[in-house]
């Protein structure tokens, strides 16, 4: 009885304001939150004992890849890489007693002033916070945090020291720039998993559910924690979307189309004209090799492709195999060849046109930038306007995705991917995933886990965890080349026995960029501008690397902005004198691509008579499933 009404005491404590708010959730909430109410210590018992058994079930899901030999030899670089990297900064702040005592001493300050506005507030007078969370940060929205003198605590307590964490980086002097960001993003990473929103008993939202529910919460979360480690294999492939509402070439990805070619590396899908007439200059759009394409084709009312079908231009995507083993050897210039060029050479077949409007996505934008200059090398002319969308070809400000860059790392995964052949669809995942942890991590963790809840369906984030797998000798150039070395920009990447040069290229292009990108920033899309040697038109579209893009204009989100001929790198200067435009940045691009020419044919048949369909759209490669 005594241990009952304590829990009763605390559940009233825990929920004495804040009632009736929304459930904590990465978008919207998926139900009214529950209110703690009586506490049923038989039941919450017999639910603690359920959820170590669930948990048990979750070790052994862990475990048992090991201990048969499929995982092993697992890479702690990461580890190693923290601990060096913030161990540099930790040695400057320490290698002298007085720089030690000022920073022990400010932390200290910060604390004792804290302690004494939480005295002054239980005393009943009106204070202002310590530290205030960004409004935007819906970690703290619950009204709990602010309203609740102990939560309130717990949430100032960590936002200070997160803060003084972030000072003790950015002031410590002596430190090359590399092992500071580095520093930085590891900081950040501990900052944001050790939050109190993610723990039962610092989180009134999870304290209110875990009371209500007498610990079922916790019992689905368990179940749903071994259910994602054995999807894993082994390792936790956090659900971030309802898996069991999508199907690729279901609801996903049915533009109505037909592969008309392959090879070992791709699959190219035209797709079926719904206009009497077409442009007559085709579309060949170059999507990364390290998602799937139908991100450009998810649901109807969502899809590029589909929406450039029914302005009226022929459409071929190139579908990227989901390689293995097999495909190790399968070199950058392969992907050129065997990916850009064999594409190429397929629509000049279907459609007897020699030349064609191109777009390259990301790393596919790349790719396209270095066939660009290696065809204007072999002078050819086979590419009437290229497209970029959130693409690098200069990497000198490839922001936080450089932290995982330098020799050490590169040589650690190279060794890592000789065993195999390729990078594990779930090693790439994760590296996205924690360049936003807050976004794409610790919500759900929380929601899943800890919640019990189900993610809602989101055909985005889906897409997101459908991830693919990399060949070792691609991966391995890309990231040198590229990342380490930046070589085509300074005239010195090498395909083919020919040495690029990215001022050779004079067609006119389209460079896309979105404001809020965290693998391609849109400071490196403007710097990048200034290499190619035609004429360039920057485009800034609001949001991030995905929703900047897939903004259809009959559910437009987010605006974009046009300017003068982008210059330099700063993106604030640029905007000055840039223009906002409200909705989708796609009927611009349209109107572009009709400058260039705007010629009509009648709608062409698939194949053109000349290659034979073999499968509908979206074709089998992008089917291919892999997690490790």
């Amino acid at each position: 009885m005594r241990k009952t009404a304590s829990l009763r005491r605390s559940a009233g404590r825990a929920t004495s304001v804040g009632r009736g708010t929304s459930e904590m959730s990465v978008d919207k909430p998926s139900a009214e939150p529950a209110k703690a109410g009586n506490v049923d210590i038989e039941a919450f018992s017999r639910n603690i004992a359920r959820m170590i058994e669930e948990g048990g079930k979750a070790l052994a899901a862990y475990l048992k890849p090991r201990e048969e030999g499929k995982i092993k030899g697992e890479i702690s670089e990461d580890i190693t890489d923290a601990v060096k990297s913030v161990g540099r900064v930790a040695e400057y702040w320490m290698s002298d007693p007085r720089r030690a005592l000022e920073l022990q001493t400010s932390l200290g300050r910060a604390y004792l002033d804290l302690w004494a506005s939480a005295v002054k507030r239980m005393a009943g007078e009106k204070t202002e916070p310590a530290a205030a969370p960004d409004p935007k940060d819906k970690r703290f929205a619950d009204p709990e945090w602010t309203q609740n003198q102990f939560f309130d605590f717990l949430k100032q307590a960590y936002l200070l020291t997160t803060q003084w964490s972030e000072r003790l980086v950015r002031d410590a002097a002596g430190v090359d720039e590399h092992t500071r960001k580095k520093a930085e993003f590891y900081v950040r990473q501990i900052a944001n998993a050790i939050s109190p929103s993610n723990f039962v008993f610092t989180n009134p939202e999870l304290l209110r559910e875990t009371l209500s529910s007498n610990g079922e919460n916790l019992v689905r979360g368990m179940h749903m924690l071994s259910e994602d480690i054995k999807a894993g294999h082994g390792h936790l492939k956090i659900r971030q979307s309802d898996p069991s509402m999508f199907d690729v070439g279901g609801n996903l990805a049915v533009t109505p189309g037909k592969v008309v070619f392959q090879n070992e590396l791709m699959q190219l899908i035209q797709y079926e004209a719904t206009t009497k007439e077409v442009l007559k200059t085709p579309l060949l759009i170059v999507p990364p090799w390290i998602n799937k394409f139908y991100i450009l084709d998810l649901t109807p009312d969502k899809s590029f492709i589909k929406w450039c079908v029914d302005q009226g231009i022929s459409v071929f995507v190139v579908s990227w195999v989901n390689p293995d083993a097999k495909l190790s050897q399968k070199s950058f210039e392969e992907y050129m060849r065997e990916g850009v060029i064999a594409g190429l050479d397929a629509v000049e077949a279907a459609t007897g046109e020699k030349r064609v409007n191109a777009v390259g996505y990301c790393v596919g934008g790349t790719l396209l930038a270095v066939t660009l200059a290696y065809l204007a090398a072999k002078k050819q002319n086979r590419v009437k306007s290229a497209t970029l969308f959130a693409a690098q070809v200069d990497f000198t400000y490839a922001g936080d995705l450089m932290v995982f860059v330098d020799e050490d790392r590169i040589k650690q995964l190279e060794s890592h991917m000789k065993e195999q052949g390729y990078l594990e669809a779930s090693r790439m995942a994760n590296t996205f995933n924690m360049l936003r942890s807050n976004d794409l991590i610790w919500p759900y963790i929380v929601n899943n886990y800890m919640r019990g809840k189900k993610p809602l369906p989101f055909d985005i984030l889906y897409w997101n965890s459908d991830a693919t797998r990399m060949p070792a000798a691609n991966h391995s150039f890309y990231l040198r080349n590229c990342y380490l070395d930046n070589k085509l920009t300074k005239g010195e990447m090498e395909i083919g026995g020919v040495t690029l040069d990215l001022h050779n290229v004079t067609v006119p292009i389209y460079n896309l960029a979105t404001r809020e990108d965290h693998i391609a920033p849109a400071k490196s899309v403007l710097w990048g501008s200034h290499y190619f040697g035609g004429p360039v038109k920057y485009v800034l579209a609001g949001s991030g690397h995905i929703a900047g893009v897939v903004n259809p204009p009959d559910k437009p989100k987010y605006q974009y902005w046009t300017g003068e001929k982008p210059s330099g790198s700063n993106v604030e200067n640029w905007l000055k004198k840039a223009t906002e435009n409200p909705g989708s940045w796609w009927p611009d691009w349209l109107k572009w691509i009709k400058m260039q020419d705007a010629k009509t044919v009648p709608a062409r048949k698939i194949g053109g008579g000349k290659l034979k369909p073999t499968e509908n759209a979206p074709g089998s490669y992008v089917k291919v499933k892999s997690w490790t």
